[in-house]
């Protein structure tokens, strides 16, 4: 603990934030691999039914969180971000011990929503890191924390896997809050904030907010590459561990073999993600971003004809390896080219864009999966990767130079 005091304010923030972000990471995203089986043992459903509930259940945290998002960032301005942090981290930990206690889906879908309330712990983060580190080392700073909030999404699933394996559907979310009430113990106790807060009648507007932007277009263009990344990514999350089941022919531990699936490509990213990103110092952050989108269309293709778990799992690797280019260098770019007096917004509006990404992913999968099964949405996200390609090679022409 006195080590951990010794060290500068941003850099023992980092680390705090690092983990919270990390752990709020996996907090969303591991209940990929048994959602819908524990959605499952909430009623009788028919297969319709059941991806139905199940893609509503993982998405309905995402849709409360593209409306809340804009207002807790603006609260940030006023009261501080460290108290956002702490109100994020306690109202998660509160809503996902109680996902554990429901007894039919409607009440867990009412608390999907209350996670999605509470959130913005990882728009902060990134605001107060942001904001706090000395010019020079912002880069490394939100490269490192960018990681933690991709390694925790990614590999979210397989901890997810893993403890409703060892112990139970339930359990594993009683676990989860434990963790996520020790993050706001930390947050509480270590991380250190010197706030000036903007008088209530000072705060911009959204007009305003977008006035002070060097490049408008290019943010906008962060935002909605990111949206578009984010639909890709969690288009497969309502059926993986059904299309799972019917590689594996019910044969196995369906929600292990999910989970680690699931986990690939995070294994990869954490891997992969600081290599790309002295890779990006040297060669330019915006080149890296449009390799990974070729990488990404080239393995989603082949991901369709798989016919076995193995192949699926090496595929799902490298979809990793192509985060790990696009993800961290975006959210680089983007608080690059961001002032520092409206960082928290910025970063607040990119969440919401995520969100809207997560909310999309789910249900291009649902409708997908329903009219062309569960290897038509391979074809979609190449497709979707390809216009991301596009969208993003035009809307940052501006600063190809820069980055």
């Amino acid at each position: 603990m006195q080590k951990l005091n010794q060290l500068e304010t941003w850099r023992r923030n980092l680390f705090i934030l690092w983990f919270g972000v990390f752990m709020t990471g996996i907090g969303f995203s591991e209940v990929m691999p048994f959602l819908s089986l524990y959605v499952d043992t909430l009623g009788h459903f028919t297969k319709n039914e059941l991806t139905f509930y199940s893609g509503l259940a993982f998405l309905m945290s995402f849709l409360v969180q593209i409306f809340v998002s804009p207002l807790w960032g603006k609260l940030a301005d006023l009261k501080g971000r460290k108290l956002m942090l702490l109100r994020a981290a306690f109202g998660m930990a509160i809503a996902f011990s109680l996902m554990g206690t429901v007894t039919n889906v409607w009440e867990l879908i009412g608390l999907r929503a209350l996670q999605g309330f509470f959130g913005g712990f990882i728009s902060n983060a990134n605001a107060m890191i942001a904001a706090q580190t000395p010019k020079e080392h912002s880069g490394y700073a939100l490269g490192i924390l960018v990681t933690g909030i991709t390694a925790g999404n990614l590999l979210g699933p397989f901890v997810g896997g893993v403890l409703a394996s060892i112990v139970s559907y339930r359990m594993a979310f009683f676990i989860t809050g434990v963790i996520l009430l020790l993050v706001f113990v930390l947050v509480l106790i270590f991380v250190k904030e010197e706030f000036n807060p903007v008088a209530r009648g000072e705060t911009l507007s959204r007009r305003e907010v977008v006035a002070k932007l060097p490049y408008p277009r290019v943010t906008i263009g962060l935002f909605i590459t990111t949206m578009i990344v984010m639909t890709v990514n969690t288009s497969i999350s309502p059926i993986v561990s059904l299309f799972v089941r019917e590689l594996n022919h019910g044969a196995g531990n369906t929600t292990f073999l999910a989970g680690v699936i699931a986990a690939m490509p995070g294994i990869a990213t954490v891997i992969a993600a600081p290599r790309f990103g002295r890779l990006g110092d040297k060669i330019g952050t915006r080149r890296i971003v449009l390799y990974g989108f070729i990488l990404a269309f080239w393995i989603f293709i082949p991901t369709s004809f798989v016919t076995s778990v193995l192949q699926l799992g090496i595929l799902r690797f490298m979809v990793g390896i192509s985060d790990a280019s696009m993800l961290p260098a975006v959210q680089t770019m983007l608080a690059k080219t961001t002032p520092q007096e409206i960082t928290s917004r910025v970063f607040a509006y990119n969440q919401s864009f995520q969100a809207i990404g997560a909310v999309a992913g789910p249900l291009l999968g649902t409708v997908v999966a329903s009219y062309f099964d569960y290897r038509g949405i391979f074809i979609a996200s190449a497709m979707l990767i390809a216009l991301n390609a596009i969208l993003f090679y035009v809307n940052t022409r501006e600063i190809a130079t820069e980055n």
